[in-house]
């Protein structure tokens, strides 16, 4: 059956590069308005060249030379960015409305991947929950043996014996997450997970708003974050109030997964953050989830979205019950209330200079629907303040090095080609980041799902 899966995948690589994507000869873009990932403003009348898998050249019409043998592919008016890179997301876990350890298969997988590139996200970390064939399905990503975003990964993540993730929320099975009673344990978990070749290390601190009966422990997180920097690892947390967050910070946390969502940041916080260099990904988009579909906004009826969803998901979307249901619920207030909060947040934190990362938790929850939550953090991040380049320097650039990935979230000489092209220009309305044209990874055409608006 492995060996089945890899001959699949060859003949899909296979097929792929004969795609006009990686051809023989470079391909220049030209006309085009460029958003690089380096510069405050988009270029205007540039030039992109692609070579293989890789960018040669970048950079205003007048200052590329462009290769004599190269395919000249006019875009006039259109927009070409990085493609987005999300450093906080999950697969395997859901499939339409299920969420459950069953979910977790190559089928699913391979289908999460492809949806994300389609919207024009290129790269995901899937932080945490992972299954044993994670290693196999990210080998075969970073080779582009397969198509879809590349796949990092943190290996199962590292809950709390009765408390958080929630089993009755995530419905994993026990190899793919540990819950360690005590800081051996703990320390034992880190290891394991090093061998595996985890990307990152995770941790779940908090009670998930009192629904489960305990937090983690300082002793566990403390041996948590100790092991894995010993192992060399870094350590992403899933909080949600400010004293969770400032307590796994003074540990030694390098990221916090989600933004403080449940009062103020306060001067002393951010200073904490400035000095320990933690990063933060507010995940704007998770909370809005939980409501907006029940809300039924314009954005939510878009093509760009409604094809994104499987037939259950959308039939749940539409019942007029489960709208009113939802939108009376107590987690959908809470949720409000979340949203509002972490957005101004994260402003604070983006005015005082912390480090701000991009994700979304999307595939951890039906609602959380890859590809379109990373569209409506974006819009989420201009609504608390940002500019749009601001938003898009953060989903591509920011995120990158927030992975320690120097090969993407730029487009510049030597650079992977993993690029978007759009039909408007998102510095000037973040909407148009759903006007998708194209979608380029590893110099390869992918599959583009139907655009926003025409």
């Amino acid at each position: 059956m492995r060996r089945n899966a890899l001959l699949s995948a060859l003949a899909v690589a296979t097929s792929l590069s004969c795609i006009g994507g990686a051809a023989a000869k470079p391909l220049a873009f030209t006309g085009i308005r460029l958003i690089d990932g380096l510069s405050a403003e988009p270029v205007a009348d540039a030039v992109l060249v692609v070579d293989g898998d890789r960018i040669v050249a970048a950079g205003p019409r007048m200052a590329v030379a462009v290769p004599s043998d190269a395919e000249i592919r006019e875009r006039p008016g259109h927009t070409i960015m990085p493609g987005l890179i999300s450093d906080h997301s999950h697969v395997g876990i859901v499939r339409g409305v299920d969420v459950g350890a069953r979910n977790y298969t190559r089928e699913t997988i391979l289908a999460q991947l492809e949806a994300y590139t389609a919207r024009g996200v290129t790269t995901i970390m899937a932080l945490g929950l992972n299954g044993a064939i994670m290693p196999e399905i990210r080998a075969e990503a970073h080779a582009g043996l397969i198509p879809g975003a590349d796949l990092f990964g943190v290996d199962r993540g590292i809950g709390v014996p009765d408390g958080g993730p929630p089993q009755a929320m995530v419905r994993v099975s026990p190899d793919q997450l540990f819950r360690p009673a005590n800081a051996d344990e703990g320390r034992d978990a880190v290891r394991a997970m090093k061998a595996r070749g985890t990307d990152m290390v995770k941790l779940w601190l908090d009670d998930f708003g009192g629904s489960v009966p305990a937090k983690m422990q300082p002793s566990v997180y403390a041996a948590v974050i100790d092991e894995a920097h010993r192992l060399g690892l870094r350590v992403a947390a899933h909080v949600h109030d400010l004293e969770d967050a400032r307590a796994v910070v003074r540990a030694g946390v390098d990221v916090l997964a989600h933004g403080v969502r449940d009062k103020p940041v306060d001067p002393d916080f951010v200073a904490l953050l400035k000095a320990h260099d933690t990063w933060y990904i507010p995940t704007l988009a998770l909370d809005e989830a939980t409501f907006a579909y029940a809300d039924a906004p314009a954005w939510a009826q878009t093509p760009f979205v409604r094809t994104a969803l499987a037939p259950d998901l959308k039939a749940r979307f539409d019942d007029p019950a489960w709208q009113r249901d939802t939108r009376a619920s107590a987690k959908a207030q809470a949720a409000r209330a979340s949203l509002a909060t972490n957005l101004a947040n994260l402003k604070a934190l983006q005015t005082a200079g912390v480090r701000i990362g991009f994700g979304t938790d999307s595939g951890a929850a039906p609602e959380r629907v890859p590809g379109v939550a990373e569209h409506r953090e974006l819009a989420l991040m201009v609504q608390a303040g940002f500019t749009p380049m601001e938003a898009l320097t953060i989903a591509t650039a920011r995120a990158a090095d927030l992975l320690g990935l120097a090969d993407r979230g730029r487009l510049e000489a030597g650079r992977r080609a993993d690029f978007v092209v759009l039909a408007a220009d998102p510095s000037e309305d973040i909407a148009a980041s759903t006007r998708i044209v194209e979608v380029w990874q590893r110099g390869r055409p992918q599959a583009v799902a139907p655009s926003a608006a025409p």
